[in-house]
């Protein structure tokens, strides 16, 4: 049980760790996702 316990708590330290990054890093703003001029919307 204790080692169920831990690994829930590491695959939720790495989520929120993925989490972060992605918003940080990897999203980009509207006006410059959207800056294509043949993007279609």
């Amino acid at each position: 049980m204790r080692e169920f316990i831990a690994v829930c708590l590491v695959a939720g330290t790495i989520a929120v760790a993925a989490a972060a990054v992605l918003d940080n890093f990897v999203q980009q703003p509207s006006s410059v996702a959207f800056a294509e001029p043949s993007a279609r919307i």
